[in-house]
């Protein structure tokens, strides 16, 4: 294997598209800037991201519950948190080229008739004053649209949350320090969005809102960001590939008293995987004004004060850009060149890959679909026989399948099968009916990427 593979994003797209974990969204009707509909394989993997971040928060615990707000919330909702007035980027628009730029980003940008220029670097470019955009996607609820009826998709699930510390609170008979956890679709209106999914304006985010006395608050933001690098370690990102980033005071949103990133290095550079923020006690203080609800915690004794929030944030499709860059290999085995997804075996989309070396065998194919019968009631496996053994290896490669078990000639006269591991390409016989002990076994064991550190 070469020691390293240069992994460009448009590797990791064309992959995508031949595997049919992306498409673009709307195609046939030529599209729709970067919105992107997920294939079977992407559907696998963002599930199983979703299903191990809620073993983390909620399920692993006994200090978070779980939580699925409404997407449009009352407009006033938003008019509390800020977003309203604050949420806002500021744009520039060139009258020469037509094009429209965040102000703050110009350096960044390229401009349009001269890439290698920033806009407002020649003397063709024409830039307009800047003005504010609000970054909501905005809405009518009810039968007239006019401005009483005007609401927004939510671009962040936290609000959501803050508005049912009070039930939570009370039904799920909780006190602090507690959290709430949620995963759902958020909307944004990027004007800049790019790089395949990594930005997009319709995306999934995992949000847990961590509330803790006042003077904890400084402990617990540093729990969480150990925490959070701890799970990506765990499922397989390379520690080389991950960094924490401290916010200065000048870059941190207008509610958070302390934020830090965790960063991966993607083919952009290094970018912001996930958010571990110091909220204070911002968000339960400004509905509090707003609604005329006290969001507080009044402990038995009498004790009553307001929750300070630390919370980790991150989009599920931040994480599948980072999962697959990191994951995306490519070597050369028998004078031919082999894609590879050495994904962790638990964010893999398949587990196995179930072959009879010979298709037409009836019964190679009989013993084949017996075993993958047996193997989908515990795991999500495939069988596969269409094609040459060695194409169809590379079929489960590419879309990051650990293990594959073949059925051949000899496991027609001693009933032993023979696993295939993706990473070394080791083989090795076992017997069929030790097959899904082995397996489980198998997608227990603690898992390291063979890429190195």
């Amino acid at each position: 294997m070469a020691e390293t593979t240069e992994v460009t994003m448009d590797k990791i797209v064309s992959l995508c598209r031949r595997r049919g974990f992306v498409f673009p969204s709307s195609e046939i009707y030529g599209g729709l800037g970067s919105t992107y509909d997920f294939g079977h394989y992407g559907v696998l993997l963002r599930d199983n991201i979703r299903q191990l971040w809620l073993r983390a928060m909620v399920r692993e615990r006994d200090d978070i519950v779980a939580l699925d707000s409404a997407i449009i919330l009352n407009p006033k909702v938003w008019e509390a948190s800020g977003h309203v007035g604050g949420f806002t980027d500021p744009l520039v628009d060139c009258r020469t080229c037509k094009l429209r730029f965040r102000e703050d980003q110009l350096a960044d940008a390229q401009c349009g008739r001269k890439p290698s220029k920033h806009p407002g670097e020649t003397p063709d470019c024409d830039l307009t004053e800047a003005r504010q955009f609000n970054l909501m996607f905005e809405t009518h609820v009810g039968a007239l649209e006019d401005a009483s009826s005007a609401a927004y998709l939510r671009p962040e699930t936290a609000q959501g949350i803050f508005i049912n510390f009070k039930n939570v609170l009370q039904l799920a008979r909780r006190k602090p320090p507690f959290g709430i956890a949620q995963i759902g679709k958020a909307f944004r209106n990027e004007i800049t969005p790019g790089n395949f999914v990594f930005r997009v304006r319709e995306f999934e985010l995992m949000e847990m809102e961590y509330f803790v006395p006042p003077n904890e608050a400084a402990k617990w933001h540093s729990y969480w960001i150990e925490a959070r690098m701890a799970w990506y370690l765990k499922y397989g990102l390379r520690e080389s590939m991950l960094r924490v980033r401290e916010h200065g005071e000048d870059e941190r949103s207008h509610y958070s008293t302390a934020t830090s990133d965790i960063e991966y290095l993607y083919p952009i550079g290094w970018s912001e995987l996930e958010g571990i923020a110091n909220r204070g006690a911002y968000d339960l203080t400004q509905h509090t004004e707003h609604s005329g609800t006290k969001l507080e915690y009044v402990g038995e004794g009498g004790e009553r004060y307001t929750p300070w929030v630390i919370e980790p944030a991150v989009s599920i499709e931040r994480i599948f850009v980072a999962l697959l860059v990191d994951a995306y290999d490519e070597e050369v085995v028998a004078e031919r060149q082999r894609t590879v997804l050495r994904l962790h075996p638990a964010m893999a989309p398949v587990k196995a890959a179930v072959l009879p070396l010979i298709a037409r065998d009836e019964n190679m194919v009989g013993h084949a679909r017996k075993l993958y019968e047996e193997l989908r009631g515990e795991w999500l496996v495939e069988y596969d026989d269409g094609g040459q053994i060695g194409r169809r290896y590379r079929r489960q490669d590419e879309i990051g399948t650990p293990f594959a078990f073949t059925i051949d000639e000899q496991t027609l006269a001693d009933s032993t099968v023979t696993v295939r591991d993706r990473d070394s390409l080791a083989q090795e016989r076992l017997p069929i009916s030790g097959v899904p002990a082995w397996l489980g076994d198998a997608l227990r064991r603690d898992w390291r990427s063979p890429k190195g550190g």
